[in-house]
């Protein structure tokens, strides 16, 4: 495993998978609600999909979300995600939009990381980079294959090059056709975590077919998985305090 990264007191690339809650609510109200049910739930960072909002395009909407968010869940890391269309999210945005939100919200202060899709266009993709670093904000560079999962090769050079952009955490996910294809998404993390990454890295094989991926991160080197608190925001999430006790039961067995 490459190095680690603290954020706020969240040590992400050490021990035990970090679990990320989405919140996949249209409204306001559904938003706040989904983030009161977390409590009592074992869960280390929360993603706010944002691209589920109906109001995502009214900046000072954003604000008052994320206000109330980071009051709800105190000191637990916030996640802001606009995942695009492109991606398998829910809208479709311009990429000056998207740059322009995404640097927006870091400098809010209200957010603690941002995901950026890594081959939006390497300008864009610096300038949000740059823009969310100089505010303090880290950044999870991501891609997603729905269709395929890729060759080994291929899956590794794409973290490198997130990492090379200077991503904090590479992420990718992809769609498995068949078990090999699980295999070669962990023999893809391995490599990339034992020869060339310096910092944490998240790697799944989506649907059920790649759940075992979501479990066996301390095992193959991917930091963080995300699990589920009512509504799933990708094929093959599982409940996540199912998923905390199981990636406990492998911690402990591992020793």
């Amino acid at each position: 495993m490459g190095r680690t990264l603290e954020i706020r007191g969240v040590k992400i690339g050490d021990g035990i998978p970090k679990i990320i809650v989405p919140i996949v609510g249209t409204t306001r109200e559904e938003i706040l609600a989904a983030a009161a049910s977390f409590a009592g739930v074992r869960l280390d960072m929360v993603e706010w999909r944002a691209d589920w909002f109906e109001n995502v395009f009214d900046f000072p909407k954003i604000v008052e979300v994320l206000t109330d968010l980071r009051a709800e869940l105190g000191e637990t890391p916030i996640l802001f995600t606009f995942r695009t269309s492109r991606e398998g999210g829910q809208k479709a945005i311009d990429i000056k939009d998207y740059a322009d939100l995404n640097v927006r919200t870091a400098q809010t202060g209200l957010v603690d990381l941002i995901d950026v899709e890594a081959f939006t266009g390497d300008e864009i993709v610096r300038e949000i980079i740059d823009g969310a670093h100089a505010a303090g904000v880290k950044i999870i560079a991501s891609n997603h294959d729905f269709e395929k999962t890729p060759g080994k090769d291929e899956i590794v050079r794409r973290l490198r090059r997130m990492q090379e952009l200077g991503a904090d955490i590479p992420k990718i996910a992809v769609m498995p056709q068949s078990r090999e294809d699980v295999l070669t998404l962990l023999s893809a993390t391995l490599e990339m975590t034992r020869k060339f990454a310096d910092r944490p890295v998240i790697t799944m094989s989506m649907t059920g077919t790649g759940l075992i991926s979501r479990l066996c991160g301390e095992i193959f080197g991917s930091a963080c998985t995300f699990g589920a608190v009512g509504k799933a925001s990708a094929p093959g999430q599982m409940n996540a305090s199912d998923l905390s006790a199981i990636l406990e039961l492998i911690h402990e067995a591992m020793r």
